[in-house]
Formats: C-alpha cells, sequence, structure tokens
C-alpha cells in the first residue's frame, strides 16, 4: 500500500514536500543564503560601473514596490534578500576598489574605518538573518479544570538595597497573581541583610544592615511573603538566586527585579507552555517600564516615540525565538528548576548571568520561549550616570560572553542558535564603529588623508544604493519600534564610556564585576550631566572640520570637491545627532518619584454626602489625576479628604479608595483633581496595588499608542527639532551656570536601585 501511494505521488506533490523542509530546514536555509551571496559576489566582480548603476536602480525600484507588502511572508523575505544583495555588492567593492595604498598614514586611518563599516556591514546582515519572520507566539492560558494541579512555582525577588516602599509593591503585586494559591510561594531574596553585611567591622554598614533584615523580615510577615538570606554576598545576584534554590521546592522559577511589579495574569500566560513542552527551560517577557529613560526624560519624548528597549523586546526577541534562541533577560521570566539545577544553577562566569546561563542551556538541548505581552512594569534610571553605568554592564558582560563561552565554538548549538547568539554579543561592539565615524571626517577634512578611494559615480553607483538599502530595512524591520536616528543618538552617548570599558575586558576578562543600577531617583532641579563634556569637544571638531571643508572647496583643488563636499555632509549629519545629544545632557528635574501612567478607569467619586461621576486618567501606586464630570465647587478645595469606587465589571468594583485632594483645576464643565491615595489598612493597600499594577491590559494600550511608523524623513526632522530646540536650552542653562557659578545638583537616590 505504502508502495501504491509513493507511485501515485506526482513530481508537483514531491515539489511541494521539497519546498516544505527548505522552509523549515534553517540549515538548507543558510546554504541557500550562502550558495545566494556568492552569486552576488561572482556578479559584482565582473560587471561595468554602468551595469551595476542600471542593476541599483532596478534593484531599488522593486525595493519600493515590494515594501507594500510587508504582511505578505514570501514578499518579506525577497525585500530582505534584495536589501542584503544591494549590501553585499557595496561591500564587494568597498572591500577591492577603494583600499589602495596612498601612504602608511592614510592606509591606517583608512582600514580603520574599514573595520568599523566591516562591524556595521556584519551587524546589518545578521540582523536582517535574525528578524527575517519573528515569532508571534501566543500565551496558553491554564484551564482550571485540567489543570487542578499546575506546577508548583517560587517567585524570587532578589533585593540588595532597594527600600521597603518599593519592595511591598512587588511583593503584593507578586502575591496578588491569579494561580492556585497553595501552587506559588513568593521569596524575598535579601542580599542587604547577609550574614556578611550584618558581621561587617564597619559598625555603620553593620547597624544598617541589621536594621534592614529586621524591617524586611516585618514586611514579609505582614504581606505573607518568604523572606530569605545568606551567609555571605558571593557572585552577586546569580549566587542570591542559587542560595535560595537551596531552600526551596518548586517546579518552577519565576525571577523578577525589585522593582518589577508583576501584572495578576503573569503566571496563567507563561506556565502553560512548560506543561506543553517538557523540554522547555525558559518563558521570557518583556521589560515594560512606567517611566522614561533619561533621553527620553530629557528631550521629552516618553509619551510621543516608542521607547528604546521596544525594539528588543518587541521585534528582536521575537525574532530570536524563530530560531530558538530568546534568551533570558534576568527578570520577568519563569525558568524549570530542574534544568536549571543540572548545571549548577544561575551560572555567574560573566556580570550578565542571565544571557550567559541561557546560552548554556541552549548549548544542551532545551527549549526556550518568548512571550511579547508586557507583564511586569519596572523603572528604568532617572539620570544618564545610571543610564550608562547599566549599558556599561551589559556592554561588559556580553563581551564577556563572546570571549569566555563564544558561541561559535559553543558544542551544542545549532548553527541559527550561534548566529544569534554571536549577534547579540557583536552588536556591542557599536562603540568602536561610532567613535570612528564621530572622528573619520576630520581625517580628510583637517589632513588630507585618503580614507575612502572613489570617484563620484562609482560613489553613486554603489554606496548610495547600499546606504538607501540599510535604512529602509531598518524602518522596514523596526519602525514602527524605532524610529530612525533614534539608534545613533543612543549609541553615540553610549560609546564615549562603553568603549573604554570594553577595553578593560579585552585585556582581563574576568575583570569586572556586578554593579547595582540606581532606580527610582528625585532630582530637585535641571542641571548639566557631568558626562556633557566630551561630547563638547566632538561638536566642536565636527563644525571646525566643516569650516575647513567650506576652505577645501574655496581654494583647494577642483578634484577635491567632490570628496570634500561627500565629508562635509557626514560632519554635518554627526552635528546633527551632537546636538540632539546636547539636548539629552540636560537633566530634567524629577520630584516625582511614583511615576503617573495614563489610564482610563470609570469611577465614581464620593466627597461628604455628595457622588460625582468620574474618570482617572493617570495613575501611580502614590497618586493620581481624575476627572469629575461636574463643575467646579468648593467642596474639591484642597486637603478634601474623599474616596472613589471603581465603576464596571471589574474585580475592584465595590470597594473604595481613599485620597486627599491635592489640587483642583475647573476646565469648563468638567474639573480635574489631583490626588495623594491615603489606604486605610493593608486590604485597601493591596487593591490599590492591583488597580495600579494588575491589568496587562493598560501596559498594552500605551505601547499601542505610541506605536506609529513615522518613515526616514520624518524620524529625521523629528529628531533635528528636538535636537535643536534642545541644544539651545542646553548651552542657555550652561551659560547661567557659568555666570552663576554653582555646582550641578545632586540627586536623591531614595534607596532604590536594582539588577
Amino acid at each position: 500500500m505504502a508502495k501504491k501511494k509513493s507511485q501515485q505521488r506526482g513530481p508537483e506533490d514531491l515539489g511541494q514536500k521539497l519546498l516544505s523542509r527548505i522552509e523549515k530546514s534553517p540549515v538548507t536555509q543558510l546554504v541557500l543564503a550562502a550558495l545566494f551571496v556568492a552569486g552576488i559576489i561572482a556578479c559584482a566582480a565582473s560587471i561595468t560601473t554602468k551595469t551595476q548603476i542600471a542593476v541599483a536602480v532596478s534593484a531599488i525600484v522593486v525595493f519600493l514596490a515590494l515594501k507594500r507588502f510587508n504582511n505578505i511572508e514570501t514578499i518579506r523575505v525577497l525585500y530582505l534578500i534584495l536589501a542584503a544583495f544591494l549590501s553585499v555588492d557595496y561591500f564587494y567593492w568597498r572591500t577591492f576598489t577603494t583600499l589602495g595604498f596612498n601612504d602608511l598614514l592614510s592606509f591606517s586611518c583608512a582600514m580603520i574605518l574599514y573595520l568599523a563599516e566591516l562591524y556595521g556591514f556584519v551587524v546589518y546582515i545578521l540582523s536582517i538573518f535574525v528578524n527575517i519572520d519573528p515569532l508571534d507566539r501566543r500565551p496558553i492560558p491554564l484551564s482550571k479544570e485540567a489543570d487542578a494541579k499546575p506546577p508548583t512555582v517560587d517567585v524570587m525577588i532578589p533585593s540588595y538595597n532597594e527600600d521597603s516602599e518599593l519592595l511591598e509593591v512587588t511583593l503584593l503585586s507578586a502575591l496578588q497573581m491569579d494561580y492556585p494559591k497553595d501552587r506559588f510561594h513568593v521569596y524575598l531574596l535579601d542580599d542587604g541583610g547577609t550574614d556578611q553585611r550584618c558581621n561587617s567591622p564597619d559598625p555603620v554598614l553593620a547597624e544598617k544592615a541589621k536594621k534592614r533584615r529586621v524591617e524586611l523580615q516585618a514586611l514579609c510577615a505582614k504581606v505573607g511573603a518568604n523572606y530569605l538570606t545568606r551567609e555571605k554576598n558571593v557572585h552577586a545576584k546569580a549566587g542570591n538566586i542559587n542560595s535560595a534554590l537551596q531552600q526551596t521546592h518548586g517546579d518552577l522559577i519565576m525571577i523578577l527585579d525589585a522593582d518589577h511589579a508583576p501584572t495578576a495574569d503573569f503566571l496563567q500566560n507563561t506556565v502553560g507552555w512548560f506543561i506543553k513542552d517538557p523540554k522547555m527551560f525558559l518563558v521570557q517577557t518583556p521589560h515594560f517600564f512606567i517611566n522614561p529613560d533619561p533621553i527620553e526624560k530629557n528631550l521629552q519624548t516618553f509619551t510621543q516615540m516608542p521607547s528604546e528597549n521596544e525594539m528588543f523586546y518587541r521585534v528582536i526577541q521575537r525574532g530570536l525565538d524563530y530560531w530558538n534562541a530568546a534568551f533570558f533577560c534576568g527578570s520577568a521570566a519563569v525558568l524549570r528548576r530542574k534544568y536549571i539545577m543540572e548545571i549548577g544553577g544561575i551560572s555567574g562566569d560573566t556580570i550578565t548571568e542571565d544571557a550567559e546561563t541561557a546560552l548554556t542551556m541552549h548549548a544542551r538541548g532545551y527549549n526556550s520561549a518568548y512571550i511579547a505581552k508586557p507583564m511586569i512594569s519596572g523603572l528604568q534610571p532617572e539620570t544618564l550616570g545610571g543610564f550608562i553605568g547599566q549599558r556599561v554592564r551589559w556592554a561588559q558582560g556580553m563581551l564577556q560572553i563572546f570571549l569566555l563561552k563564544n558561541p561559535l565554538v559553543l558544542p551544542g548549538l545549532t548553527l541559527p542558535q550561534r548566529l544569534c547568539y554571536f549577534s547579540s554579543g557583536f552588536f556591542w561592539f557599536f562603540a568602536y564603529a561610532r567613535l570612528v565615524f564621530l572622528l573619520a571626517p576630520m581625517c580628510f577634512l583637517f589632513f588630507g588623508l585618503k580614507i575612502y578611494n572613489a570617484n563620484f559615480v562609482d560613489f553613486a553607483a554603489y554606496c548610495l544604493p547600499h546606504l538607501f538599502a540599510v535604512f529602509m530595512v531598518s524602518d522596514f524591520l523596526f519602525g514602527h519600534v524605532r524610529w530612525s536616528f533614534v539608534s545613533e543618538l543612543y549609541e553615540l552617548m553610549q560609546s564615549v564610556y562603553t568603549f573604554p570599558a570594553m577595553l578593560k575586558v579585552l585585556m582581563n576578562p574576568r575583570a569586572p564585576t556586578f554593579n547595582v543600577t540606581a532606580k527610582g531617583e528625585t532630582l530637585t532641579q535641571d542641571f548639566i550631566s557631568p558626562l556633557a563634556r566630551p561630547f563638547y569637544l566632538f561638536l566642536l571638531l565636527n563644525l571646525v572640520a566643516i569650516g575647513f571643508g567650506a576652505g577645501r572647496l574655496v581654494w583647494g583643488n577642483i578634484g577635491d570637491r567632490f570628496p570634500t563636499t561627500i565629508t562635509m555632509c557626514w560632519a554635518a549629519f554627526n552635528v546633527f545627532i551632537l546636538l540632539a545629544a546636547m539636548g539629552a545632557l540636560l537633566e530634567r528635574r524629577q520630584r516625582r518619584a511614583s511615576p503617573r501612567m495614563p489610564a482610563n478607569i470609570p469611577a465614581r467619586v464620593r466627597v461628604g454626602d455628595k457622588s460625582y461621576v468620574a474618570t482617572i486618567t493617570d495613575l501611580s501606586i502614590s497618586g493620581a489625576s481624575i476627572q469629575i464630570d461636574a463643575a467646579y465647587e468648593t467642596i474639591f478645595r484642597t486637603d478634601t479628604k474623599a474616596d472613589f469606587i471603581v465603576q464596571g465589571n471589574n474585580a475592584l468594583s465595590g470597594e473604595p479608595f481613599h485620597f486627599v485632594v491635592r489640587n483642583a483645576r475647573s476646565e469648563g464643565s468638567l474639573t480635574n483633581l489631583g490626588v495623594q491615595f491615603q489606604h486605610k489598612d493593608l486590604e485597601e493597600l493591596k487593591r490599590k496595588v492591583l488597580l495600579v499594577n494588575g491589568s496587562s491590559d493598560r501596559w498594552i494600550s500605551f505601547q499601542t499608542n505610541r506605536e506609529k511608523r513615522l518613515g526616514v524623513t520624518r524620524s529625521a526632522f523629528f529628531l533635528m527639532s528636538c535636537g535643536i530646540r534642545f541644544s539651545i536650552e542646553h548651552f542657555a542653562h550652561l551659560m547661567i551656570e557659568s555666570n552663576v557659578r554653582q555646582p550641578s545638583p545632586a540627586y536623591h537616590a531614595g534607596g532604590r536601585s536594582s539588577n
């Protein structure tokens, strides 16, 4: 019978089967891609410049036509392959045509620039590969009937020096997750109250640690969580978690940073994948932040533009998930204890223990999953110093992995996984490339060094189509979550400080130590960041270089006019990014430690014996804005005590939330109140925490409202307008500071930090 069926199968069926195998085989896809690239190189080596222009123009026309069909998978792949064609074609020409030897100094500078371009080319091609088909993995909800006894979960919240108010919110959010209460336990892992710190020879440190231990033990007893600490502070966060693993027994481990409050549906949306796939070791979810990072805050883009982290959490992790390479991000994740214990717990050879652990587990053949639904709300550093310190640690840790556990040679990984991990680690060399691109124009405009040998026709035939493809692909893949030129700004601001830190790792891969990132700081007034000085120098150099270029155009050789014009445009682009950096380096005051996020919650406000229809329009753990559907009355005056009841089909409906009015203003037939919560007891505090942090739909709505694609041109104008406006404010503030000669004010840390 089998033979008969085989005989009846026609060529068309065999072809479909072959295509199906190709589609499902990553290795086959890579082989075909390699053959495709080889074909491009063979073609590029044999065509004339005129033919190249015709090919490039034709490719761009097709490129633009295909962009309209982003949602069709086959068209999407063709679009990206065509983009790769234009870039591979350029880089072949760049390598074998433009690196002529003029003199030793010129050639040395030319090679430094070439290596920076090579970095960009490799990252670009890897990005196309990683994001060829991002996986939109859906949660598998737990059925209360079918899964009467789901896996047990130990929720672990590592802490070092965060204040008790912050920890209380995270603990209460975790304790109120929608999961059978006898199937999960919440643990606070206190590394600030270890025996080592309590017995420190420094009496101040010892007293502080003892006080902290007593305070957090009382907090855990009050809310119903478990307090754990350990003997010594070894191996930082990884050591803290591993110590807790020896004292707990749950099937699964959920890890949360101290400032990461989970929504009620977190476990409902993640545990199902462990039941479905016995080889699943990790389910990772996005890190969603309720406050702007320092660059967003200082440029005032938080509510207008997608956050910098959304490119990774909304696209790249989904792309990695397609190749079974989504990795652990340190928090907002669930891991299977059995498999983690096979490797002795969380890895600790590097300071990015999360990615290192995932790499080790993938090499053992286990699977990971990424669910792109925001189900935690966390805090970002408030100052550029905290932000840069965090990114320096990430850069050093990923470079450590690259050197100590290189994914290209680590046994057990599939080829796509190797490329994905290589991409994630190699990306952090952007510091080298950004600094080279920032300084390279001076080589020609100041000193006349020949760093890029090309005439106008060849440049137009090869380089311009490549640049067009790079910007279009970036917008195509990430435009809805990362506007054009935003990456240039963020990477430039990090490069000055990550580059020397990475050199230290190259010299001694085991040198970096784990540093905790400060969170929840408050800034009392505007001030210029202490990190600004190098950027003044870079801005001055590029402006002077443009002036030198203008002189070359007027008095220089006619033959140098083309390279001079191109290099001046390059320097002008650097100035454009540096002006935006100037705006971001003016730190804005931040007095509110609990960030307000938009809300749209129907409520009824009760003041005395009166009741009003109202809507809660924004919300934080400390207060809210309430819009009352009634004209202003004296009853709404400051310091009035009142409460509201949530309306609608809501688990919190019917229970009061007490508050005091801090300000009131009339807007026609409406009244807007700014209120401060004043909960009466622990039960009301629990309800408040659930109201503020319990709904993932609220975070999804905020993301969706910011998600819009501007395109390359509009993005450039947006960032340019921000740069001009806020750089003017920066230099005006600099003049005021110089006249007053007051030091930059310190910030109030508020005792909050996180990993």
